[in-house]
């Protein structure tokens, strides 16, 4: 989440007059992540999201990510509910843009990141990945590796401004995912972005999974990967093999994952470590002065995609073939 359209109180108050929310008493950005504009509302009726979806989103995927939210909501999943207009609509428009309002979870992200926390998520992952194949939704994934390959070429004169070398090193990166990547992986509902600051917790225990705006139709495993990424190293770079155990022992309690999924692991999460360090770039690049955003600092996920060079068997993630 992230804030780059400034809405004014009197023009929010007249946005939410279509909505049976109550008046506004409140509001303020959220600085958190990289990609639309949000802001908390504390109304007479309690605490919503509002979204508003920048250039970066195309219009015609909204539809597909209310509709996930609402299902997946069906089967169990602890995500946010689309809140519908007096007119029945969801989408709506503010300051020029598409806007939606969603109910407030309870719970903050942990600082703190412990085993037990990855093996909720591993649960609340692989629930998603069964309650996704309910959903008969579908969603091209548009930063999948050929939309790597468009970032990197959009930036690549500039790759070397924030590392020395790192143009040829991404450049060459690209060439040995596209002869490696695996295209024969078990695939549904993914939520791609499932990073510590989009999981909720409420007293110890997950409360809910936020920010759905990534979502798509992408192998599970890649799913996966994403968490490995994002959850089981430590601030100093050090891969946690003991979370890592954690997510997948709490995973594959509901989902077991196949001999080739597990196979695929080491390449997918050397590819998810591409992905973010390449949308990291973009933003580093591109991010304007003035907008509240919280900007991520490109340099973790180089040294990730490091590490995962070196991975020369699942085994090292603490994963072992299963059927």
């Amino acid at each position: 989440m992230a804030v780059y359209t400034l809405v004014k109180k009197n023009e929010l108050k007249e946005f939410i007059k279509s909505y049976p929310i109550g008046e506004v008493l409140s509001f303020h950005g959220i600085k958190e992540g990289i990609e639309n504009s949000n802001f908390l509302i504390e109304t007479t009726r309690g605490r919503f999201i509002l979204t508003l979806f920048e250039e970066r989103v195309d219009p015609n995927d909204l539809p597909f990510f209310i509709e996930l939210m609402n299902c997946l909501r069906g089967f169990g999943v602890m995500c946010p509910k689309p809140i519908a207009s007096f007119k029945h609509n969801i989408l709506g428009r503010l300051c020029g843009r598409p806007a939606i309002i969603v109910t407030f979870l309870e719970g903050k992200a942990v600082t703190k990141i412990q085993p037990d926390h990855c093996g909720q998520l591993g649960a609340a992952l692989s629930l998603l990945h069964k309650a996704g194949a309910k959903c008969n939704l579908t969603r091209d994934n548009n930063l999948s590796l050929a939309g790597w390959v468009a970032i990197a070429q959009s930036i690549e004169n500039e790759l070397d401004n924030i590392k020395i070398g790192l143009r040829h090193e991404l450049m060459t990166e690209i060439v040995y995912l596209r002869e490696k990547w695996p295209n024969n992986l078990p695939k549904g509902i993914i939520h791609g972005d499932l990073f510590p600051d989009n999981v909720f917790f409420l007293r110890g225990q997950l409360s809910g999974l936020i920010d759905f705006y990534f979502a798509c139709t992408d192998s599970f495993t890649y799913d996966i990967s994403v968490c490995l990424n994002s959850w089981c190293f430590e601030e100093n770079g050090d891969f946690n093999i003991e979370k890592a155990k954690c997510f997948f022992e709490k995973y594959q309690a509901l989902r077991p994952l196949s001999k080739l999924e597990v196979g695929a692991l080491p390449i997918l999460a050397r590819g998810s470590a591409m992905r973010f360090l390449l949308t990291r770039c973009y933003d580093w690049i591109h991010t304007l002065d003035g907008t509240l955003i919280s900007r991520k600092d490109p340099e973790e996920y180089w040294e990730k995609l490091c590490f995962h060079r070196t991975i020369m068997s699942p085994e090292e993630y603490g994963l072992k073939f299963g059927n």
